[in-house]
């Protein structure tokens, strides 16, 4: 079928002429072939008909898996399956930029080394899969602590007990403007303290509980795992880790440049000591 190790999806089609194109400079392809790709790039389905159409023999279809594309893809079949604001977006921005990564530039963090390995045993025992694919990509990412906050403001804990990394993306392994996917994981007990953002933002928790808030003023609300939130733009929202790591998918589906804000509350120093 020479999907370039691409199955039918949204998106699939751009997805495999930029393999394509990248088979092309090696030589593997001829130019009737890409050319037969970019065609069939309008649909997401085999090219082929498109092949067959022009007399092209198929390439043999020997692309080995890609571990970006591959936890990209179970990202997004993951989130298929969720119901609530903002998943159409984000899906919509993951079909829009799915294409072939650029090289891994890896850097790790402690606070993957300790609380990413809980978190996944525990996803595993309910979306094996997704568990597999996000275990084989951890270590091709480039981690950082989320730390555009002022020390003082948004605590030690929260600055020490975090860490990200991109998966399309300004700088990361599949380049987009204006537009993020990613993974969020945060030791357990952490306070995210009360923050807002312009970017539009979808969590889409891979472990639980835990709990949060949309106001400075309102309770905790307990969630599980696997239940999505979605912050509109400048929403303020709290999020109380509980006694597992935190690991999250989220997206920004725009203003991904623009600087997220903390708002004071009074009772942080109660929400830190409390334990769900």
């Amino acid at each position: 079928m020479s999907l370039l190790g691409i199955p039918p999806a949204p998106g699939a089609g751009r997805a495999r002429y930029a393999r394509a194109m990248a088979l092309y400079a090696q030589g593997a392809l001829s130019p009737a072939q890409l050319e037969a790709y970019r065609v069939a790039a309008a649909h997401d389905g085999p090219p082929n008909a498109t092949f067959a159409d022009r007399g092209l023999p198929l390439p043999q279809d020997s692309w080995p898996d890609d571990p970006i594309l591959t936890a990209v893809d179970e990202a997004d079949r993951y989130l298929a399956t969720l119901q609530g604001p903002g998943l159409a977006e984000v899906r919509a921005g993951i079909a829009a930029h799915r294409a072939a990564p650029l090289p891994p530039d890896p850097q790790s963090h402690p606070v993957v080394e300790t609380h990413l390995p809980p978190a996944l045993k525990a996803l595993h025992e309910t979306h094996p899969a997704l568990a597999q694919a996000l275990a084989q990509v951890a270590p091709l990412l480039h981690w950082h602590p989320y730390d555009r906050y002022p020390a003082e403001t948004i605590g030690a804990d929260f600055l020490h007990g975090n860490a990200y990394a991109l998966l399309i993306g300004e700088g990361a392994p599949i380049p987009a403007p204006d537009f993020h996917l990613g993974l969020f994981l945060i030791a357990p007990h952490v306070v995210y303290r009360d923050h807002n953002h312009p970017a539009p933002e979808l969590y889409a928790p891979l472990t639980g509980p835990h709990g949060w808030r949309f106001d400075p003023k309102a309770p905790l609300v307990i969630k599980p795992a696997h239940q999505p939130v979605w912050n509109p733009s400048l929403q303020p929202h709290l999020i109380k880790i509980g006694p597992m790591p935190y690991l999250c998918l989220y997206g920004w589906t725009r203003d991904t440049d623009k600087p997220a804000l903390v708002i004071p509350a009074d009772d942080w120093p109660a929400l830190e000591t409390l334990r769900l």
